[in-house]
């Protein structure tokens, strides 16, 4: 991965964040690697543990950016989070899986939360 798309996910994710906090989340992690995958956010929204993925795009050429959570990468995100769940002290937790679509064209941000996208 370039410098600049790296720079280009680290903002999103800053980004997304933010935007959650303000909508009610509680951000427990970011960029958690695991043997299956990344998982771009794990949050907390009331009593649900949410694991979020965030697609930026700057522009709509190749796309929106929730277009971009394609069937495959939504297992490769299942899979990583029962990773997660797998290590966690055992205790029953509703889970959800959101995604944080975000385009920015002209350096103005569009931010859109889509809860239980998958």
């Amino acid at each position: 991965m370039t410098e600049a798309r790296q720079r280009l996910g680290s903002l999103g994710e800053s980004l997304a964040a933010e935007v959650l906090r303000r909508n009610g989340y509680r951000i427990l992690a970011r960029n958690v690697r695991t043997p299956l995958g990344e998982i771009d956010l794990i949050a907390r929204q009331g009593d649900t543990l949410v694991f979020i993925e965030v697609k930026m795009r700057r522009s709509l050429r190749c796309g929106t950016p929730a277009e971009a959570v394609t069937s495959s990468k939504q297992r490769r995100l299942r899979r990583a989070a029962e990773y997660y769940l797998l290590k966690q002290p055992a205790r029953a937790v509703k889970i959800r899986f959101d995604v944080v679509a975000i385009t920015l064209i002209a350096d103005n941000p569009e931010v859109k939360i889509i809860q239980a996208a998958f």
